[in-house]
């Protein structure tokens, strides 16, 4: 009986096109940076944990944003506190300077040798629109820490959110 149950399930499960469940395991993990804005007025709004705070307001002056200071291949990182297959990272932008992400690339994987910056990458970002949210595919790559950086370029990082989608039961 138990075999005939888990076959008509599959069977549902492939004719109605039912698909997995997936969660934002960022929402839990531990975010880091290369640095922090330093500025008077808007350091204190520029911490690494705003961008996996599950708001993704654009406007950096709300204080949902990370931002660090413009610094040689600056980094953002999470550390999802255990490793995941990862489905796919959403990424939302600034509302203005939203091209300094440019060129940005996504790392996953579980060594945080240079900081986590030798992981495998996921995507390059090539551009996200002021204010907009990108969806990457990582198509099940497995890591407990992703990392965003601008390799080689005198930039800062700004990320008002980002998400880590896995299927994966918590």
């Amino acid at each position: 009986m138990r075999m005939m149950f888990l076959h008509t399930a599959f069977f549902l499960w492939i004719l109605c096109g039912v698909s997995a469940q997936y969660w934002n395991v960022a929402l839990q993990g531990r975010a880091t940076q290369s640095t922090i804005l330093n500025h008077v007025q808007y350091g204190f709004l520029s911490a690494a944990v705003n961008a996996i705070d599950g708001n993704s307001d654009p406007n950096f002056s709300h204080g949902s944003c990370s931002h660090t200071d413009v610094e040689l291949s600056p980094w953002w990182r999470v550390d999802l506190l255990k490793s995941y297959k990862i489905a796919y990272i959403k990424v939302t932008n600034r509302m203005n300077y939203g091209s300094r992400i440019n060129g940005a690339e996504i790392l996953i994987g579980n060594s945080l040798s240079d900081n986590g910056n030798h992981n495998p990458r996921c995507a390059v970002i090539t551009s996200i629109p002021d204010g907009a949210t990108q969806t990457f595919y990582c198509h099940g790559m497995t890591g407990r820490y992703i990392n965003i950086i601008i390799r080689g370029r005198n930039e800062c990082i700004q990320l008002c959110e980002v998400e880590v989608w896995t299927a994966d039961t918590n």
